[in-house]
């Protein structure tokens, strides 16, 4: 497929996805995006405004108060959720291709998302819709007590730009599962595929208004759905920065209740008893640079005894340094352009501020200055915990390496972050490995002992972040569970 041509064929219409059709935005205030890979115009759409939202939010509470879709059977919405996965594979190549060009994504990742990743999201979602089970209260012969969990009403999603199709299935496939009506905002980064979503939940079968899309800009859309007072719950991924202003907007409101998964800087700890360096150095790497480096959970601080972390560190930057950024619609392409020419000037400004603050690059990474947003990856040894570089979200391919002697150490080092998403531990001493899963205030923790790793349970397991990573759980039968509200119910009398 020679992706270059399909390409320059899409037609863009980028405008609110409101009651089931396209209609013209409030606003006449423009954004442009631009392609990363060459920095070129792609489209221009309105910024969005508090009047998109609102005629959203309106749709959305009548299609909920009707009964549409939440009252439909669980296994009714299951089935739909399974045919908008079908979809979503059927479309592919025009779900990716948007994704590519938006965000810079390589194509053959974009590919992965929508084959694997995000359907597979809405199959899991579909498996969990029959699954909210209440308790009954054991009380007296005349009395019957028990929960139940019914949805909560209009949620009001927020994603970030580094995995727009994905992004939008987990907060859609949960909600929807669980019997919401949703107003979703993607980034003003990446808003199309999220658009071609709602198009094909049309065709799936979810009723018109149960699923609507305002794009825009977090400082009209994103303020708007977090100010109203009709959204009964805000679920939002992205920054702690934003993240904390949404919880201001939201309290000033209606005082609704947030799910906020925010930054991270998740620590990968190496302890000497590990065998196979090749296979933490592989990890350490495609850790790092997947999706450039643009992942909320990317391992970007390597944590290593003091001996063997030279011999770590010669290996990790021996694989590192073979990867170039290339263009993204070629499918051999692994390593893509960042996805903004800003996001592409703040790694730069982080890789300055390290080599001013005293740590040593052992691999310094090119970037370019205009023609795309290409940053190679570069390796820090040394770092110091007070450096801005061990301690910011950066979003891009720098990775921190830092050095431990005791077990107190490492931990030390782990937890000297404000986030606490995601933590990785390599050790082949199971009692270890079961102390640090403890101590590591993280929302996921995974001990590995060799290079391999199975996939798949991240759909299955729910878990919240902890610290300044937000909280709520997401994916999963919890994830459901925070998508609804719980109720008791009591009958009593002969």
């Amino acid at each position: 497929m020679c992706w270059r041509d399909s390409a320059a064929a899409v037609h863009w219409n980028i405008q609110p996805f409101i009651g089931g059709r396209y209609r013209a935005s409030s606003s006449e205030e423009l954004h442009q995006t631009l392609n990363p890979a060459d920095e070129t115009l792609l489209s221009r759409f309105s910024i969005g405004d508090a009047q998109d939202v609102d005629a959203a939010v309106r749709v959305a509470r009548s299609r909920f108060d009707e009964g549409c879709w939440s009252e439909f059977s669980a296994q009714r919405r299951a089935v739909t959720l399974m045919k908008l996965s079908d979809l979503i594979v059927r479309h592919k190549a025009e779900i990716a291709l948007l994704d590519t060009l938006e965000m810079g994504k390589p194509i053959s990742a974009s590919l992965y998302d929508v084959e694997s990743s995000a359907p597979a999201m809405l199959r899991a979602c579909a498996g969990l819709a029959d699954k909210l089970f209440g308790e009954v209260a054991p009380l007296s012969c005349g009395t019957l007590s028990f929960n139940t969990y019914e949805p909560r009403g209009v949620i009001g999603a927020i994603v970030p730009w580094n995995f727009p199709v994905v992004n939008a299935v987990i907060k859609l496939g949960p909600a929807l599962a669980a019997g919401n009506a949703v107003v979703l905002k993607p980034s003003e980064l990446s808003p199309s595929s999220a658009l071609k979503l709602a198009e094909l939940a049309l065709e799936a079968g979810v009723p018109e208004g149960v699923f609507n899309v305002v794009p825009g800009l977090g400082a009209t859309v994103g303020a708007a759905l977090a100010s109203h007072r009709d959204v009964d719950l805000l679920s939002f991924t992205g920054s702690t920065v934003t993240g904390r202003k949404l919880l201001e907007l939201s309290g000033r409101s209606n005082g609704k209740p947030l799910l906020l998964e925010c930054g991270g800087k998740s620590p990968q700890l190496v302890f000497e008893d590990v065998s196979d360096l090749d296979a933490v150095a592989e990890a350490t790497v495609q850790s790092l640079l997947w999706n450039q480096g643009q992942v909320c959970i990317a391992h970007t601080r390597l944590i290593v005894h003091e001996a063997i972390a030279d011999r770590l560190l010669e290996k990790v930057v021996e694989r590192a340094r073979r990867y170039r950024p290339g263009d993204p619609l070629e499918e051999s392409t692994t390593l893509g352009p960042l996805a903004s020419p800003a996001q592409r000037d703040r790694v730069r400004t982080y890789v300055e501020a390290g080599l001013k603050s005293g740590a040593r690059a052992v691999l310094q990474g090119a970037i370019q200055d205009t023609g795309g947003c290409y940053v190679s990856p570069t390796v820090f040894d040394r770092v110091d915990n007070r450096s801005s570089i061990v301690r910011d979200e950066i979003f891009g391919p720098i990775l921190c390496t830092q050095r431990f002697n005791t077990e107190s150490e490492a931990i030390a080092l782990a937890n000297g972050t404000d986030y606490g998403l995601a933590a990785t531990v390599w050790t082949r001493d199971m009692a270890r490995g079961r102390r640090l899963a403890h101590a590591i205030r993280a929302g996921g923790i995974t001990i590995r002992t060799s290079g391999h790793e199975a996939p798949g349970a991240d759909m299955l397991l729910s878990q919240e972040p902890q610290k300044a990573s937000g909280f709520g759980a997401e994916l999963g039968l919890k994830g459901l569970q925070a998508y609804s509200t719980l109720k008791s119910i009591t009958f009593t009398g002969e």
